[in-house]
C-alpha cells in the first residue's frame, strides 16, 4: 500500500485577518493572500491551511460562521477565493478550509429559525434546555447546568422569546449544533461536499472531538477559586463521535483522492487519537493534541509555570510511540489560538532570538508527522508587548479577564501578566512583511496593532538573509522532503532526564539521524552512547558554528546522518 502524500508534506497556516490588507482597511484579505504566495511558496511547503474567511459577524474572529457557503466581504467574495485557489495549485500547493461545525453563528439563518418557536423544525438544530428545575427562567443560576464556557461565563444563554436556553461552549453568539440529529449531519456533509466540489482540498475541523455530546447534560465539578462547572467530560470524546465522524468520511472524503483532514482534539488520548488516525478506521488523517502545549500549565490556569523541558520530552515522546503502529501525528508549536513559541519556549532576546527558534524549528521538524508553520514563524516573530487589557482584542482574553477579575477576585495585573505570555493576540498581531509603516500589512490602520520590532523583524531582510529563520525553515523542509528517515524513521528518545538538551534518533532503513537541542543559554556537552561516532558523522544542519565533541552552544541545534554500510 502506497504511503499517503501528506506524510512528508509541510503544511502554513495563515490568519487571514493578520496576513496581508490590499485594500487598507485594516483588515487582511483574500487579495493580501494571492499578493504574498510567492513567499509561502518560497518555503517550499505543500499545503496552506486558511482560517475561517466565511461571513461572520467577527465575534471570535470568523469562527462564528452565519453562512458556510460564502466568503465575508471583510476578505472578499468567491471570485477571489477561486483566483487563489488557482493560485494555490498553480504553485504545486493544496488548499485546506477551517471546518467550524461544533457550533455555528447565532447568526446564522439555521439558529434564526431555531430560536423562532419551541416547534419550529430546527428547534432541534441547537441544544435548548429548560430552566433548572425550581427556578425562575433567567434568574442567576437558573442554567440548566453549571457548565463554565471557554470565553467566560456560564455555557447557556437564557432566550426570553422561548423562555428556554441554549447551549455554547464558547461565546454566546456560538451556539452548539446537535449532532444527534440526522438533519444537522447531513446538512454539513452537503456543505462539504460543495466546498470539495469547488476544488478545496481538505478541512481542518475545529474542536471536531466536541461534536458528540452526553444528552443527559450533566453537571461538572467545580474547582476552588472557579466560578463555573467543567462540563468537558460531556462532550470531549463523547459517545458517538468515532461514529459521526466515520460516517463523515463515508460520506464526504471516501473516494476523493488526494485530500488532508485533521481534527482539532482539546484533551484527546494518545488512544482515543490512535483510533482518530487508524486509516482502518476511515476517520481523520491526524489530530491535533493539546498536551504539549498544557505543559507550562499548572492547576491554577492563573499562575505561570516555567517549561520544564523533561516533561515536554516525555509527552512529545509519548506521542511519537504511541503513534508509531498506527495512526499519525501533528507536529507544532504555534498556531492562532497559542502564543509564539520563539516567546514561549525559547528566548526572544536580542541577542538569541533568530538562533532559538532555529533550535525550536529543527527539533519539532525532525519528529515523525506532518508539521505545522503558522504564519510569521518562518520570520522568528515574537509575543507582543501589551501594555494593558484595552491592548487585546481576542474575545477569549477579554472574557476571561472579565471573569477573573470580577466574579473571581484575581489581581488584575496577575491575570494580565499571564495573558501577556499566553494570550492569543500574540499569534494575531499582523505579519511583519517589511519596515514601512505598520510592517506593510496595511496602508490604514491594522485592526490590531503591529509588533513594535517589525523593523528588526520583516520577511523582506529574512529573505535577503540567507542566514535567516526564514532560509533556516526552507532547509527543514527541503531536508523533509529529500530524506526518508525525517519521514519514516523509528522515532528514539536519547536523555530524557536532561533538563537543557533535547536529543532523538530517526532511524530508516540503514540511515540515522541525530537531532540534538540545546534548550538552554548555557553550553552544554551531549553525553550519549556513541559519541565519538557522531562526532564524525556527517552534519546535515545546524545553526551556529559545527560543535567540538558535541558541545552546543547556548540555543544550538544540529542534525547529524549515519548511513550503515
Amino acid at each position: 500500500m502506497q504511503n499517503p502524500w501528506w506524510h512528508s508534506a509541510v503544511v502554513y497556516q495563515i490568519y487571514p485577518r493578520s496576513f496581508a490588507d490590499a485594500d487598507g482597511d485594516g483588515m487582511g484579505d483574500l487579495r493580501g493572500v494571492i499578493d504574498h504566495l510567492d513567499h509561502i511558496a518560497g518555503l517550499g511547503v505543500d499545503v496552506i491551511w486558511l482560517s475561517p474567511v466565511y461571513p461572520s459577524p467577527q465575534d471570535d474572529n470568523g469562527y462564528d460562521i452565519s453562512d458556510y457557503q460564502g466568503i465575508d466581504p471583510v476578505f472578499g467574495d468567491l471570485a477571489d477565493f477561486d483566483e487563489l485557489l488557482a493560485g494555490v495549485h498553480a504553485r504545486g500547493m493544496k488548499l485546506i478550509m477551517d471546518l467550524v461545525v461544533n457550533h455555528s453563528s447565532d447568526e446564522h439563518p439555521w439558529f434564526a429559525e431555531s430560536r423562532s418557536s419551541k416547534d419550529n423544525p430546527k428547534r432541534d438544530w441547537y441544544w435548548w434546555r429548560p430552566a433548572r428545575e425550581g427556578m425562575q427562567p433567567g434568574a442567576p443560576g437558573a442554567e440548566p447546568t453549571n457548565w463554565g464556557a471557554a470565553f467566560g461565563g456560564p455555557a447557556w444563554e437564557y432566550d426570553p422569546a422561548t423562555g428556554e436556553y441554549y447551549l455554547h461552549l464558547f461565546s454566546r453568539k456560538q451556539p452548539d449544533l446537535n449532532w444527534e440529529n440526522p438533519q444537522v449531519r447531513a446538512a454539513v456533509h452537503a456543505m462539504m461536499n460543495w466546498w470539495l466540489d469547488r476544488g478545496v482540498d481538505g478541512f481542518r475541523m475545529d474542536v471536531i472531538n466536541y461534536i458528540s455530546k452526553d444528552t443527559a447534560l450533566p453537571d461538572g465539578p467545580v474547582r476552588p477559586g472557579v466560578a463555573y462547572g467543567d462540563g468537558s467530560a460531556s462532550y470531549m470524546n463523547g459517545p458517538r463521535i468515532h461514529e459521526f465522524l466515520h460516517e463523515m468520511h463515508t460520506r464526504v472524503f471516501a473516494g476523493r483522492g488526494q485530500l488532508l483532514t485533521v481534527g482539532e482534539m482539546p484533551g484527546v488520548t494518545i488512544d482515543e487519537a490512535t483510533l482518530f488516525t487508524d486509516p482502518a478506521r476511515a476517520e481523520v488523517d491526524m489530530v491535533f493534541q493539546f498536551d504539549h502545549v498544557w505543559v507550562d500549565r499548572g492547576a491554577d490556569p492563573w499562575l505561570l509555570q516555567p517549561l520544564q523541558l523533561t516533561k515536554l520530552k516525555a509527552i512529545l515522546g509519548r506521542w511519537q510511540t504511541g503513534l508509531a503502529g498506527s495512526g499519525w501525528n501533528s507536529l507544532y508549536w504555534n498556531n492562532h489560538d497559542q502564543p509564539r513559541v520563539v516567546s514561549r519556549f525559547g528566548d526572544d532576546s536580542p541577542r538569541y532570538r533568530e538562533r532559538s527558534a532555529k533550535m525550536l524549528g529543527a527539533v519539532l521538524h525532525l519528529h515523525r508527522g506532518t508539521p505545522y508553520v503558522y504564519q510569521g514563524e518562518e520570520l522568528g516573530m515574537t509575543n507582543a508587548p501589551f501594555a494593558s487589557i484595552a491592548d487585546f482584542r481576542d474575545i477569549e482574553a477579554l472574557g476571561q479577564y472579565a471573569q477573573a477579575v470580577e466574579q473571581e477576585g484575581r489581581s488584575p495585573e496577575d491575570v494580565l501578566t499571564v495573558l501577556r505570555a499566553r494570550g492569543r493576540d500574540n499569534a494575531r498581531t499582523p505579519m511583519q512583511w517589511d519596515a514601512s509603516p505598520h510592517a506593510g500589512f496595511t496602508t490604514g490602520t491594522p485592526w490590531l496593532a503591529v509588533n513594535p520590532n517589525y523593523p528588526q523583524i520583516n520577511a523582506v531582510a529574512a529573505v535577503k538573509d540567507e542566514d535567516s529563520v526564514y532560509h533556516f525553515y526552507r532547509r527543514l523542509i527541503e531536508l523533509r522532503h529529500e530524506e526518508p528517515a525525517v519521514v519514516y524513521g523509528d522515532f528514539r528518545m536519547l536523555l530524557p532526564h536532561d533538563e537543557r538538551l533535547y536529543a532523538f534518533t530517526r532511524t530508516h532503513e540503514a540511515t540515522t539521524l541525530l537531532v540534538i537541542g540545546n534548550f538552554s543559554g548555557e553550553t552544554v556537552r551531549a553525553e550519549i552512547d556513541d559519541a565519538a561516532a557522531w562526532e564524525s558523522a556527517e552534519l546535515l544542519l545546524t545553526n551556529a558554528a559545527a560543535p567540538r565533541g558535541l558541545v552546543l552552544e547556548p540555543w544550538q541545534a544540529v542534525v547529524y546522518r549515519r548511513v550503515r554500510p
